[in-house]
Parts: structure tokens; sequence; C-alpha cells
């Protein structure tokens, strides 16, 4: 097993990025290429960078792809709030999302004051 399997905030990103991957699914076709592949590829980069940190030599790397992950959760709720305004989402999932998204950065934040 590998060490970030064992994290929930790495566990917490993938239920993160599959929510998201679902919704950006739902998008018209015509945004399916730029804000589709945008959200998919910001929300699947938390996990990612959790994962990629996790094998990091030092500490201080291992912070900085927390950084990139807290980074990328900003980059998906800013795609959100720009498929929110054209419609492509209701606001219900929306505010969904935004608390999950609000959550996981809190989440990701304490890990990184831990290590």
């Amino acid at each position: 097993m590998f060490r970030f399997e064992t994290l929930e905030i790495w566990k917490q990103a993938i239920k993160y990025g599959i929510d998201i991957l679902d919704l950006a699914d739902n998008f018209p076709q015509k945004v399916q290429f730029n804000l589709g592949s945008q959200l998919r590829a910001s929300a699947l980069s938390v996990s990612n960078n959790i994962a990629e940190g996790s094998g990091s030599s030092s500490k201080l790397e291992f912070k900085n792809f927390l950084n990139y992950s807290i980074r990328s959760i900003y980059e998906t709720v800013s795609a959100m709030h720009i498929a929110r305004a054209k419609r492509y989402i209701q606001e219900e999932t929306f505010n969904r999302i935004y608390a999950e998204s609000e959550l996981l950065v809190k989440k990701v934040k304490s890990f990184r004051e831990v290590l």
C-alpha cells in the first residue's frame, strides 16, 4: 500500500474529483472541451498532488504539493462559478460542491500544519 492511500484527505479528494467528473459530464457538448476539461483537470489535480507529495523526500516538499492541491481546489471553484453563471449547473449543486471545496481546503491546510 502506498502512503497516500491511508490519508483521509486523499480519500476525500478522490470523492471530490469523482463528483466534479460526474458534474462536468453533464455539461453541454459545446463546452465539454474547454470548461469541462479545465474543471476535470483542476479537480483531479487535488488528489494527484496529495499522492505525489506523499512520496516526497522531505516534509517541506510534501507541504508544497499540499499547497498545489489547495490551489487546484481554488481553480475548481473558480470554474464552478463560470458553470453556474452559464447555468450549466444548478444553484443547489454549486452550493454542495462549494461547501465540499471549503471543507477539503480546511482539511488539507490542517494536515499541512501537522506535518
